[in-house]
């Protein structure tokens, strides 16, 4: 399988990383909290309708999960007076990214290290055409998998993968023939799996 790039893909998926870098910037907290142990109270800002938010123990067991169901500010009441100590994160969900707020619950008391939170960008994926387009934002320079599955009789066949490391801004195109395929990406420890019909 070829990478097809000419200058006006290039130029389309410039533009692309651009608006969606902007979208990154470093902007003041999207959250804020009231607590104590038996009332938690969480308000995040900016919020879409289908953006999913859920808590998570250490290990990355869900313990809540909700999606929104309005766009704008959501705010929510906790009582974590039943939860053992131990370190818990909130985690939101959003179209391109992926926000997390660890926590701690120690002694009845619920404290959030606002230097230990993390956001991690998903890949973009677009099919144009015969084209299929994607595009990542990695600004650790965090390694991405890409492995491309064509359907054979209901049955999905590896017909190309890739290992791409080293680069902030991650832009691929390839061309496919008609048929349907299965994307898969796994970067920052997530599978991120998309169907295509071309």
């Amino acid at each position: 399988m070829k990478n097809v790039l000419n200058n006006s893909k290039k130029r389309f998926l410039m533009v692309t990383m651009l608006i969606t870098s902007l979208s990154f910037a470093k902007e003041p907290s999207f959250y804020s909290i009231k607590n104590d142990v038996k009332k938690t109270s969480l308000t995040l800002s900016n919020v879409k309708q289908g953006n999913k938010f859920s808590i998570k123990d250490k290990n990355g067991i869900v313990l809540y999960n909700e999606e929104i169901q309005k766009s704008g500010v959501y705010t929510k009441g906790f009582n974590f007076s039943s939860l053992p100590d131990g370190n818990y994160v909130f985690e939101l969900d959003k179209d391109l990214e992926i926000n997390t707020i660890p926590f701690t619950v120690k002694e009845n008391t619920v404290s959030v290290n606002k230097n230990s939170e993390t956001t991690t960008y998903k890949p973009y994926v677009k099919q144009k055409n015969n084209l299929l387009l994607i595009s990542k934002l990695s600004p650790n320079f965090e390694t991405m998998n890409i492995s491309i599955y064509a359907d054979n009789h209901r049955d999905f066949e590896l017909i190309y993968t890739e290992k791409i490391e080293g680069i902030k801004v991650i832009e691929k195109v390839y061309k496919l023939e008609k048929g349907t395929y299965k994307v898969t990406i796994n970067s920052n420890n997530k599978e991120y799996t998309t169907i295509i019909n071309n």
